[in-house]
């Protein structure tokens, strides 16, 4: 199916209860543990609301041995960031023969650590912008040297946005490295990019439209996404038709290199030169009233109730499981 036909595959599921009795796994304990909870209210209202025998299962205060001997046929994982979007919960379910949402597990682990989602997208020559793998203040100055300025400083294995940082100089890089190494030992330095911020929804092997983001902040940072109403978010994101085509099919070759399946969200830039620049990949994106995902698939006609069962349905991919065929 090609990525830009506007047409998602048929609903591959009629009755609500073909899916069995579902986990809605949220919460976590990773700094996203908020917006996941946030996500996962909306998710399982939109599951009950059309009869899925649905019930939200926290991550955290609930153990991963209590999810798999819960009797679930299958789980809707919205835990963002580690022990959710990383592979950790995806193994588990593997080897417990439960399917699951989203990404598989390999995938889940590739995708969540920035260092390695650049490192495979240069290695295929996928536009990223350039960077260094930090590991301690006093590289401050030789990463600085090798990059040039401003730079953006990000955990490696974080989301929505947490811990990042913009800087101007050595000095300033040595601080944003111990701050975000707090939240993460891998820490990512990349070239700035200066230009308009996008995003292209992933959802049943389709890219659906973009949508650009208008920061009133220099950076589309946390309180950018969740915190503030002063965000603008544009789609129809104002591209040409030859630009709408060729990002979002870049950004679905992004998905793919990482062994990605189902749904997500590749972000990306466009810079002064009208040069594109991936930046990185999300497994498990958020579902709050503030969410890009939601918004690309209303462009396509697909409401939020439809949008949580296509994406329940992704399920289907990972039933087959270590501990299945066992």
């Amino acid at each position: 199916m090609s990525a830009l036909s506007h047409q998602l595959p048929p609903l591959a599921v009629s009755s609500s209860q073909e899916f069995g009795r579902v986990a809605v796994v949220l919460g976590g304990t990773a700094a996203e543990r908020k917006v996941s909870l946030n996500s996962g209210a909306a998710v399982l209202a939109a599951l009950q609301a059309q009869g899925v025998n649905a019930e939200a299962f926290d991550l955290g205060p609930q153990s991963i041995a209590e999810l798999i001997g819960g009797g679930y046929d299958r789980v809707f994982n919205i835990v963002h960031g580690r022990g959710g979007e990383d592979g950790a919960l995806q193994g588990a379910l593997d080897l417990a023969g439960i399917p699951y949402t989203g990404l598989p597990q390999a995938a889940a682990a590739l995708s969540m650590d920035k260092l390695t989602t650049k490192a495979i997208w240069q290695t295929l020559g996928l536009p990223t912008p350039g960077y260094r793998h930090m590991t301690c203040a006093a590289d401050a100055v030789n990463v600085v040297a090798e990059l040039g300025t401003p730079l953006m400083v990000k955990p490696a294995r974080e989301g929505s946005s947490i811990g990042m940082a913009r800087v101007e100089s050595a000095e300033e890089l040595a601080k944003a490295w111990q701050a975000a190494a707090e939240f993460d030992p891998r820490v990512v330095v990349e070239q700035w990019v200066t230009g308009a911020e996008y995003t292209a929804v992933i959802l049943q092997g389709e890219a659906l439209p973009t949508i650009r983001l208008e920061k009133q902040n220099q950076l589309y940072d946390y309180q950018a996404k969740y915190e503030q109403n002063n965000t603008g978010y544009h789609c129809p994101s104002g591209l040409s038709a030859e630009q709408e085509t060729t990002c979002r099919q870049l950004a679905l070759e992004a998905f793919n290199a990482l062994g990605c399946t189902g749904w997500g969200r590749v972000d990306f830039m466009i810079d002064q030169a009208d040069k594109v620049w991936l930046l990185e990949a999300n497994g498990v994106p958020g579902m709050t009233d503030h969410s890009l995902v939601p918004m690309a698939a209303q462009a396509v006609g697909v409401d939020f109730n439809e949008l949580v069962w296509r994406i329940l349905e992704t399920s289907l991919d990972n039933s087959v499981a270590v501990g299945a065929e066992a």
